[in-house]
C-alpha cells in the first residue's frame, strides 16, 4: 500500500517580507531570441523563479541590492544586481561535440532497472525552486548495460500537461554534482494524478559514469504550472488565495550518507553532524527517480 502526503505550501516566496517585484526578459546575446525556462535565484537565498516561454519573468525580493543569478544549460551563468535594469543578455556557450562511436548491433538485449528501493510509501512534497537529486553509485555490473535507456520519476499533478525539467550531472573530484551531461535542457511533460512517468533518453546518448551520476529535477515556475485554491481563515473568516507549482514529486524514505540540493545558485550537502559517524547511514527522503540501463 502506498500512503502519500501533500504538501500545499503558499507561494514559494511566503515567509519572506516582500519588498520588491523585479520584472524582466532574457534573451539571446546573439540571436535576440528569448530564452525559456532559465532558472533564476537570489544568491545565497531559497528564492528563485523561472522565465516564460517568451523569456519573461517576475521575482519579488525583499532587497534590492541582492544579486541574481541566470542560468540555462547552452549559456554563460550570469549575475546582475537586483537594483539594475532586468534585460538580461546570456551568452551562448560553443561546445565541442564528441567523437561518435558505433558500436556493432547486439543480437540480445539486456536491461536493467536502477534506483529501486524497499520503501513503497511515498511523500509528495512542493519543494519550491531548489534542484533535489538521486546519487547513483556505479557498480561493476554495469559494463554490460552502460547505456541509459530510460529515466522515469513519479509524480502528483493537478493539473494536465504539467512540465518540469531533469537534469544529468557527474561527479566532481570532491563528490559533489559535476558537469551537466547534457548541452541543452531535458524539459518532459507529465500527465495528471498520481503516476510513473517514463521518459526515453536514448537519443542523448548518455552513459553511467565509473564515478556515478547524479539525476535531479528542477520545478519550473512558471504559469502554465501554476495552481490556484482559495481558503478560508475559521479563526478570522478572511479568505487568501493559495499558490503553488505542479507537479509534485514523490520522495521515498531511504539510507544515505548524504543528499545534495542545489539551493541559492550553489550545492547545498546534507550528512550526519560532525559528532557523529560521518559515514554512518541516515533516513532521507529522496526523489523517486529510477534508471533503466541497456546494452
Amino acid at each position: 500500500m502506498r500512503m502519500i502526503q501533500k504538501s500545499t505550501l503558499l507561494l514559494f516566496l511566503a515567509g519572506f517580507s516582500m519588498t520588491a517585484q523585479i520584472k524582466g526578459t532574457i534573451k539571446d546575446s546573439l540571436s535576440g531570441k528569448p530564452i525559456p525556462y532559465v532558472n533564476i535565484w537570489v544568491v545565497n537565498e531559497n528564492i528563485g523563479t523561472t522565465s516564460e516561454e517568451n523569456g519573461e519573468f517576475t521575482l519579488n525580493v525583499t532587497d534590492k541590492d541582492k544579486t541574481l543569478l541566470f542560468s540555462a544549460l547552452g549559456f554563460e551563468k550570469k549575475t546582475i544586481k537586483a537594483s539594475q535594469e532586468m534585460k538580461v543578455a546570456l551568452k551562448p556557450i560553443a561546445y565541442q561535440l564528441d567523437e561518435v562511436v558505433v558500436a556493432p548491433q547486439r543480437l540480445e538485449t539486456k536491461e536493467q532497472e536502477i534506483g529501486q528501493t524497499e520503501n513503497k510509501i511515498y511523500q509528495a512534497f512542493d519543494n519550491g525552486p531548489r534542484i533535489d537529486t538521486k546519487y547513483f553509485p556505479y557498480n561493476s555490473t554495469y559494463r554490460k548495460t552502460r547505456f541509459i535507456k530510460q529515466v522515469s520519476i513519479q509524480t502528483d499533478s493537478k493539473i494536465t500537461d504539467a512540465i518540469l525539467k531533469i537534469h544529468f550531472y557527474g561527479v566532481d573530484p570532491n563528490g559533489y554534482p559535476g558537469e551537466e551531461l547534457l548541452d541543452k535542457d531535458f524539459i518532459v511533460t507529465v500527465k495528471k494524478g498520481v503516476r510513473k512517468n517514463t521518459f526515453d533518453v536514448t537519443e542523448l546518448n548518455l552513459t553511467i559514469p565509473k564515478k556515478g551520476l547524479f539525476v535531479g529535477f528542477e520545478k519550473l515556475i512558471i504559469e502554465r504550472n501554476k495552481t490556484e485554491k482559495t481558503v478560508t481563515d475559521l479563526n478570522t473568516n478572511k479568505t487568501q488565495i493559495q499558490k503553488a507549482y505542479a507537479p509534485f514529486v514523490l520522495y521515498g524514505r531511504t539510507e544515505r550518507t548524504f543528499l545534495f540540493t542545489f539551493s541559492g545558485g550553489k550545492w547545498i550537502k546534507k550528512t550526519k553532524s560532525d559528532t557523529e559517524d560521518p559515514q554512518q547511514r541516515i533516513k532521507i527522503s529522496e526523489p523517486a527517480i529510477n534508471l533503466v540501463l541497456t546494452n
